[in-house]
């Protein structure tokens, strides 16, 4: 479950401004604020159901945008690719650098 929410989490920081107002709302208080379905149907004085389907639409909406456009698998390779970059300029492994920093390039 934790592996999810994380999943979740990260999908939310790239695509949140391409979702509506109540689908930002409902996926902030239920995954970042950790609101139970029941607080955020009294908040918003709807049914615990209606809260439930919207949020697993949403997630469905956040995977559809990653599996279209890839921002955050392209994130994640970035990172790691600097992160190997970084461990390669401490060993002073120049020849490496430079294929890092030509893999980074072509991401973009």
């Amino acid at each position: 479950m934790l592996e999810k929410t994380n999943h979740i989490n990260s999908l939310f920081d790239f695509y949140q401004d391409l979702l509506t107002p109540k689908q930002k709302n409902y996926m902030e208080l239920y995954y970042l604020e950790d609101y139970s379905l029941g607080e955020i149907s009294e908040s918003f004085d709807v049914s615990r159901q209606a809260v439930y389907d919207n949020i697993r639409r949403t997630e469905t909406i956040l995977e559809a945008y990653e599996e279209k456009l890839h921002l955050y698998e392209k994130f994640q390779e970035r990172k790691k690719l600097l992160e190997q970059l970084e461990e390669k300029l401490t060993n002073q492994e120049l020849e490496a650098v430079n294929q890092l920093v030509k893999s980074l390039k072509e991401l973009d």
